[in-house]
C-alpha cells in the first residue's frame, strides 16, 4: 500500500486540479459521494437512519456538505452542523453547502462553545457522526469550538466515520494536535496517509477505507 504525507497528498490534489486539469468540484463531488456509499454500507441493516454530519469551514466539510446530500436522497434523516458561519464558507465548500440548502434543509451553526452547548441536544436519538470538521491541511493546536465538539462528539459513544483523516490527527506523524476524534472509520481519498500507521494514529483512525476520487491512475503510480 503506497502512503503520502499531507504535504504530498496537497500536491497530488494540486496537479490533478493544475496539470490534468480535473475540476476540484469534481473531486469534492467524488469524495463526499463515497463517504455516503461507505455510510450506507455501515447502516444497512439498522432501523435507525439518522445521521448528524460536523462540517468544517474548509474543503473538508465541502466533502461532508456533499455526503450529506447523497444520504439524504438515499432516505436517511441528516442533521448538517457548521463549525462556523455560513458567509465564512467560500469555494467548492461554498457551492456544495448552497446545494444542500436548496434542497430546503437546515443548518446548525455551532461557531463557538456556547452555540455547540445550545445545541448538542439535537444529537439525541442519532445512530451515526459523520467527522468532517478539519482536512489534511491542520497545523497546530485544535482551538475551539473544534475541541469542546471534539471532546463530546467521543464521549457520545456513537459511531464516527471520520472523512479522509480524523480531525485533530496530525496526517503525516500520526499524533493528535491537543485532541482528537477518535474514529470507528476513515474515509480516506486517494492514498492512505502515514500518519494512519505511525505513533497514535491507529488508534484514532480505526479501520481504514481508500476511495477512488478521480485522480488520474499514472499520476498515483508516479508518485514516490
Amino acid at each position: 500500500m503506497k502512503l503520502a504525507t499531507a504535504k504530498q497528498i496537497q500536491e497530488l490534489d494540486r496537479i490533478a486540479i493544475e496539470d490534468y486539469g480535473i475540476e476540484s468540484l469534481f473531486l469534492m463531488e467524488n469524495a463526499g459521494r463515497a463517504v455516503a456509499d461507505e455510510v450506507a454500507k455501515t447502516l444497512k441493516n439498522s432501523k435507525n437512519k439518522k445521521i448528524a454530519v460536523f462540517c468544517g469551514k474548509g474543503n473538508n466539510g465541502g466533502d461532508g456538505f456533499v455526503a450529506a446530500r447523497y444520504l439524504i436522497n438515499k432516505g436517511f434523516e441528516v442533521k448538517n452542523f457548521l463549525s462556523g458561519k455560513v458567509k465564512e464558507i467560500t469555494s467548492d465548500a461554498k457551492t456544495n453547502l448552497d446545494l444542500f440548502l436548496k434542497m430546503d434543509q437546515e443548518i446548525i451553526l455551532v461557531p463557538d462553545e456556547k452555540s455547540f452547548r445550545r445545541h448538542k441536544d439535537k444529537l439525541k436519538g442519532i445512530n451515526l457522526i459523520i467527522d468532517a470538521l478539519l482536512g489534511v491541511g491542520l497545523k497546530g493546536e485544535i482551538r475551539q469550538p473544534y475541541k469542546t465538539i471534539i471532546n463530546f462528539l467521543n464521549k457520545s459513544k456513537k459511531t464516527i466515520i471520520s472523512v479522509d483523516v480524523p480531525s485533530g490527527l496530525d496526517a503525516t506523524t500520526g499524533e493528535p494536535l491537543g485532541v482528537c476524534i477518535k474514529a470507528e472509520k476513515t474515509v480516506t481519498f486517494g492514498l492512505a496517509k502515514t500518519g494512519f500507521f505511525k505513533n497514535q494514529g491507529p488508534k484514532f483512525a480505526g479501520r481504514l477505507k481508500v476511495v477512488d476520487i478521480g485522480w488520474p491512475k499514472n499520476l498515483i503510480r508516479s508518485f514516490k
